[in-house]
């Protein structure tokens, strides 16, 4: 395990050495388990983002060169690439109003020079929440008809959406975060179809690049897999990823937050007989570490910037299991 940065606050420290799965005597299985309970109390539902402190955001904000910026996020078009395997929505978008319609068609109280004057435009959209780069948020999956720190569907599940954990509890991300080029690491523009990311590929990933794991970090894991976007076939089928040993190690090792290049984070179709998604259920439901999907990290890779500043906010949609998150990232200034 990576040590914890000194730097960190030493309140979540020692909630984290609570927490953590070093008890797990098989990692790599995502059978037979449950969900966990916080550290943080009965009422938690930011899980891992609670080791975010003024102290920790304020040794980001000092670290950074403000000059240089990196857009991790992918637009939003129709036709894009998103999970559509079990009849989620595709992203749609549309005129509500157009200048020439609103002249045609008047508006209520608005004499028709009015209109012709004034050029209005306006649209709407529909989509499922995990469209584009986006965070899932810890009532995403569970065990059990339960999610992490107990919460269950009986008692905290709505009508229209879950009365906890969802994405409107979720605090704007300031972090330390940095980078896993996998693509990289193996000399390849993108890691083959199914490639599944161990802990030792983790090690190895570290140890090439210099970086360390601290506590609180978000950990970027770069297939190469965006070089393919928007190609639905090429990006989005069997795409390489984390296997659930690997997710644990990270966590261990002070990830607070875990996101990919890729749709789902992890290895898939999944290589575990016993659970058709270890990664997100490992770490939704069992550590409390949210995660990002479809992040477009090429820029960042191409310019090696290892360690940076990440900071992002997802939509607070109210009870929803994802949202749309805008993050970006400032390269640490060398020492």
């Amino acid at each position: 395990m990576v040590t914890p940065s000194p730097k960190s606050d030493t309140r979540a420290a020692s909630v984290e050495q609570r927490s953590t799965h070093m008890a797990d005597n098989n990692p790599s299985s995502g059978a037979g388990r449950q969900v966990a309970t916080s550290p943080y109390g009965p009422d938690d539902q930011i899980g891992r983002l609670n080791l975010m402190t003024a102290r920790s955001r304020a040794e980001v904000i000092a670290n950074i060169d403000a000059s240089r910026m990196f857009d991790l996020s992918v637009d939003y078009f129709i036709g894009m690439p998103s999970w559509q395997l079990i009849g989620d929505p595709p992203y749609q978008i549309w005129m509500t109003h157009t200048p020439s319609g609103n002249v045609l068609e008047g508006l209520p109280g608005i004499a028709r020079e009015m209109t012709e004057y004034i050029s209005y435009s306006g649209d709407a959209m529909t989509m499922y929440t995990h469209t584009g780069t986006h965070i899932d948020t810890l009532n995403h999956y569970g065990y059990h008809g339960s999610i992490y720190n107990n919460f269950t569907e009986k008692e905290h599940l709505g009508s229209r959406h879950w009365r906890v954990s969802g994405a409107d509890k979720m605090p704007p991300i300031v972090a330390r975060g940095i980078l896993l080029d996998f693509a990289a690491l193996r000399g390849v523009d993108m890691l083959p179809d199914r490639y599944g990311i161990t802990p030792e590929d983790v090690e190895e990933c570290l140890a090439a690049q210099g970086v360390e794991i601290r506590l609180g970090d978000v950990v970027l894991v770069r297939t190469g897999r965006m070089r393919a976007w928007p190609d639905a076939e090429q990006w989005g089928e069997n795409p390489p990823g984390l296997t659930r040993a690997a997710a644990v190690h990270l966590v261990e090792s002070g990830a607070m937050i875990v996101g990919s290049d890729t749709m789902c984070v992890e290895q898939g179709p999944s290589a575990d007989p016993d659970n058709y998604t270890p990664v997100h259920t490992y770490l939704l439901a069992e550590a409390g570490a949210p995660l990002i999907e479809v992040l477009d990290l090429e820029e960042l890779a191409e310019s090696r910037v290892y360690e940076f500043g990440f900071f992002a906010a997802c939509l607070r949609l109210r009870g929803a299991t994802g949202s749309p998150l805008r993050p970006w990232a400032f390269p640490y200034r060398q020492e």
